[in-house]
C-alpha cells in the first residue's frame, strides 16, 4: 500500500471513529444520561468512550490477516472490553449507569457494524500485477482486489501496490518497472506471499531450507505469551473446575474405567510429554494399533460425543500448559508412532515442533481436524504459517475462532 493511500485510510479512520464516539455520547447524552445521577452519568460516559476507543484500535489489529473480515471480530472484541471495563469499575467499586453501559454497548455496536459494511470496499487491498502468474488465484472474493497492467508499464496506472511473481522470468522492462516502483515507494509483493496471507497457510512446497529463519518466533513474545495463557487459566478456574469435576462423574457413571485419558504426545523440540484428556470412548483394547480420531468413532460414547463437540475433553489440558508441556494455542501435538511416519511422508513436518503445542490453534480453527497424510500436509501449511507470524494479535484472532468452534462444533471429530 503506498503512501497515499495509507494516510487516506487512515484519515478516514480517525474521521469514522470521532465520528462514532459524538455520535454515541451525544445520544446517550440526550435520552439517557438524564435519568441518572451527574456523577454515574459521568463514569459511565468515560467508560463508554474508553471502550469505543479501545475497540477501534484493537479491531485493526486481530483482523490485519486477509483471511478475515472486520465486521465477524466486532461483537466478541466489544463484548469482551466492555466485560473487562464493568470487572475494572466492579473491582474499584466505581460508580456507573447500568442503563448508559447497556445502550452505550449496543451504540457502539451498531455504529462499528454499520461503518464497517460500508467501508468494506474501501478497506480492500489494492494490487496491480505483471501478469507473470495466475492473477485469478488472488482475486477471490475478500479484502484483496488484483488489477493486470498492461505493457507498457506506467508508474502513474499504480494506484496501490504492484504484485509480480518474482521467481518467474521477467523482461528487462517488467524488471526496470519494478525498480523504478520501489524507487517511488510503492510496495513491491511477491505473488506467493500474498496467496500465504489470503489462504492463511505457508506455501510449503516453495518452503527453502534457508527461510527457516522466518520461522523462529521471538523469545521475548513467548515469555509473555506463557504468563498471559497461565493466568487465563488460573483467573477461569472457578468456572473450569467445576466442569471438569461435573464431566469425570458422567464419564465414570456411563462407561467403566477410568476418566482420564493420558497418552504419550510429542511436544516442542521432539520431547514427549503426558498429555491429559477426559476419556470420551471405550477402552482400548490391548496393543491396539494406534488410528486417526475419524477412524475410531464406532468407539465414542455418549457423553464424549458431546465433550468433544464442545472441546470440554480437552480442559484437563489446562494442567499440561501450567506444567509449561503446552500451551493454550499451538500446533495440536500429535502421537509419536503418525510424527515419524509423517516425518517421511511430509517435507519440513518436524519444523511444527519449534513451538510448544496448543490446546487450540491456527489449523484447527480454520481447517480443523486432519486425519489422513494429505490433510495433515495442509494442516503443517497452516501450523507454518502461525510459527511465522506468531503474535498476541494472532493469537487473541484464534481465541475467537476458538471460542466460535466451541459454540457451533466445527470440525469436532
Amino acid at each position: 500500500m503506498n503512501t497515499k493511500s495509507f494516510k487516506k485510510i487512515l484519515l478516514n479512520s480517525y474521521i469514522c471513529h470521532i465520528g462514532g464516539i459524538f455520535f454515541v455520547l451525544s445520544i446517550l447524552q440526550l435520552f439517557v444520561a438524564p435519568i441518572n445521577g451527574r456523577e454515574t452519568v459521568a463514569n459511565s460516559m468515560w467508560m463508554v468512550g474508553i471502550s469505543y476507543l479501545a475497540t477501534a484500535m484493537t479491531l485493526p489489529r486481530i483482523t490485519s490477516y486477509l483471511l478475515v473480515e472486520r465486521k465477524y471480530y466486532i461483537l466478541p472484541v466489544l463484548l469482551s472490553i466492555y466485560c473487562f471495563a464493568i470487572t475494572i469499575m466492579f473491582m474499584t467499586r466505581i460508580d456507573y449507569s447500568r442503563s448508559i453501559v447497556f445502550y452505550g454497548w449496543v451504540l457502539s455496536f451498531s455504529w462499528l457494524y454499520l461503518t464497517a459494511l460500508l467501508r468494506q470496499d474501501s478497506q480492500r487491498l489494492v494490487l496491480f500485477a505483471i501478469p507473470n502468474f495466475d492473477i485469478s488465484s488472488l482475486n477471490q472474493k475478500g479484502r484483496v482486489r488484483v488489477i493486470e497492467l498492461k505493457a507498457p508499464y506506467e508508474i502513474a496506472n499504480i494506484k496501490g501496490s504492484l504484485v509480480v511473481d518474482l521467481h518467474r522470468n521477467l523482461s528487462p522492462e517488467a524488471e526496470k518497472f519494478i525498480a523504478d516502483c520501489s524507487l517511488n515507494n510503492i510496495a513491491v509483493f511477491h505473488a506467493e506471499s500474498i496467496r500465504e496471507m489470503l489462504e492463511g497457510k505457508v506455501q510449503t512446497k516453495h518452503l527453502m531450507e534457508n527461510a527457516i529463519g522466518s520461522l523462529q518466533p521471538n523469545p521475548l513474545y513467548m515469555t509473555f505469551k506463557r504468563i498471559w495463557e497461565s493466568l487465563i487459566i488460573i483467573v477461569t478456574f472457578p468456572i473450569t473446575l467445576p466442569i471438569m469435576a461435573i464431566t469425570a462423574i458422567l464419564i465414570k457413571l456411563e462407561n467403566p474405567g477410568p476418566a482420564m485419558f493420558i497418552q504419550e504426545r510429542v511436544g516442542q523440540g521432539g520431547n514427549l510429554f503426558r498429555i491429559y484428556k477426559f476419556r470420551s470412548m471405550t477402552i482400548k483394547e490391548a496393543g491396539a494399533e494406534d488410528k486417526f480420531a475419524t477412524a475410531e468413532q464406532a468407539r465414542v460414547t455418549k457423553v464424549g460425543k458431546f465433550i468433544r463437540k464442545f472441546r470440554i475433553d480437552e480442559l484437563p489440558q489446562f494442567f499440561n500448559v501450567l506444567k509449561g508441556e503446552m500451551a493454550l494455542i499451538g500446533p495440536r501435538p500429535e502421537q509419536d508412532s503418525f510424527v515419524k511416519q509423517f516425518e517421511k511422508e511430509i517435507p519440513f513436518y518436524g519444523y511444527r515442533h519449534m513451538v510448544k503445542p496448543g490446546i487450540t490453534g491456527w489449523a484447527q480453527v480454520v481447517q480443523g481436524y486432519a486425519d489422513d497424510t494429505e490433510s495433515t500436509s495442509e494442516k503443517l501449511a497452516h501450523d507454518l504459517y502461525y510459527i511465522k507470524n506468531l503474535s498476541f494479535w494472532l493469537d487473541i484472532n484464534i481465541v475467537f475462532k476458538t471460542i466460535r468452534t466451541m459454540l457451533t462444533g466445527f470440525g469436532a471429530q
